[in-house]
């Protein structure tokens, strides 16, 4: 049965190799891009506070000065006094490819130290963020993920930067990858204790096979369970099937419905200032870590703010207020406990994939098992190829002994 599984395990590591190198190389890229962008462009996250801040509302009228069509569609404001404040604005009309689309669908809301369009995921959205000092009303940047060195490695990852064809190799890929991670464990199985303990550790003063071979065993052991679960997480972007399949038995992936503002008799087109609409939630939840507040869908509809509570377990478990856009009081609230299973677990997903979920920590370990995770089409390559070179040495040796025997 072994042989079965060794063949299964060889033909699907041979056949998705390249693509799953790319993939982990690439991924292990990403696990600190919100870190290394706001250390490469610290001025664009961070000021130096001057007085009083400015109301939104007056930001918000600077960028729309700099850019006289923008639509401004949400801001995020931080507790840190030194922090900018990230606007997000539309402009015109003009449609946005599938990439960038589904690229803002992944993102999840952003918390400290993130970087903009990772707030909250909304599909259909589209645009830039301004950064603007909030004491001085300066626009200090314009800024498009799109446009940025990290996005292409984001397509790569994703898409191979060849759109639905990408996607559906790199989906398919990640799909082998789970068969290939579960015939290994079946494989690693060991039949004495002797083997147990040569497969649980590196002999690294052995022959330069040998360590290639336990680098393949011992540690494919070890980050075979993180794997499968990263493999896991992306393949839920990666086919709808799967991700439908997946949220089916959570309760689906219908959002919730909004609640509503209360109707207006005087006055239907009076509707309260950002400033207004933060300071109703900042008032019920003084000490959260930040807040983004999103403009109303339509007249019957209220401003979203989300607030990241200072003793949150994981950066998106936020709190979720929803402000009359009338009268500017909170018509209703959800804490990230009381969401759904299926909304909590969406959620999650995106952080656990990345291994942002408990901050650095899991990012040092995901980084970690990223690149192990690269180097295993390599190392069992190079073990298929020593295998076969042994048999080919042996073959010779057979046939010599069969003609001094006949002799």
């Amino acid at each position: 049965m072994k042989i079965f599984f060794r063949r299964i395990h060889l033909y699907l590591g041979l056949a998705a190799g390249l693509i799953i190198t790319i993939s982990c190389l690439t991924g292990a890229m990403l696990v600190f891009e919100n870190d290394i962008t706001q250390a490469l462009n610290h001025d664009r996250y961070f000021v130096t506070p001057v007085g009083q801040r400015l109301p939104l509302d007056t930001l918000a009228a600077r960028v729309q000065q700099v850019v006289p069509k923008a639509k401004i569609a949400r801001i995020q404001v931080f507790a840190d006094p030194e922090r900018t404040v990230q606007i997000l604005f539309e402009e015109g009309k003009k449609k946005e490819g599938k990439e960038a689309r589904e690229a803002k669908a992944e993102k999840p809301q952003a918390a400290k130290g993130d970087k903009p369009g990772k707030e909250a995921p909304k599909k259909k959205e589209k645009g830039r963020t301004a950064f603007v000092n909030p004491y001085t009303g300066q626009v200090i940047e314009l800024y498009s993920y799109q446009a940025t060195f990290y996005y292409k490695i984001f397509s790569l990852h994703r898409w191979l930067l060849s759109g639905d064809t990408g996607k559906v190799i790199i989906g398919t890929s990640t799909f082998i990858f789970l068969f290939i991670l579960i015939t290994g464990i079946i494989l690693w199985i060991p039949k004495t204790k002797n083997i147990l303990q040569q497969r649980l550790k590196i002999k690294w003063d052995g022959n330069w096979k040998r360590v290639n071979n336990d680098l393949h065993v011992v540690l494919g052991f070890y980050t075979s369970i993180f794997l499968f679960i990263i493999a896991f997480t992306g393949l839920t972007w990666s086919f709808q099937w799967f991700s439908d399949a997946f949220y089916a038995p959570l309760g689906g992936t219908k959002p919730a419905e909004m609640p509503k503002s209360a109707p207006v008799v005087a006055d239907a087109s009076k509707v309260i200032s950002f400033e207004s609409a933060v300071q109703a939630v900042q008032q019920t939840d003084p000490t959260a870590l930040f807040y983004s507040v999103a403009t109303p869908k339509d007249s019957a509809g209220t401003f979203v703010v989300n607030a990241l509570p200072k003793n949150a377990s994981t950066e998106v478990a936020t709190t979720t207020y929803y402000v009359d856009q009338h009268a500017g009081n909170i018509v209703s609230s959800q804490t990230f406990a009381a969401r759904q299973i299926n909304q909590k677990v969406k959620s999650l997903i995106k952080p656990i994939h990345t291994g942002a979920i408990y901050g650095t920590p899991t990012k040092i370990l995901w980084l970690m098992i990223a690149l192990m995770g690269a180097i295993f089409p390599t190392t069992g390559t190079l073990m298929w190829i020593n295998r076969t070179r042994k048999k080919k040495k042996k073959a010779p040796a057979k046939v010599e002994l069969q003609e001094n025997v006949v002799g």
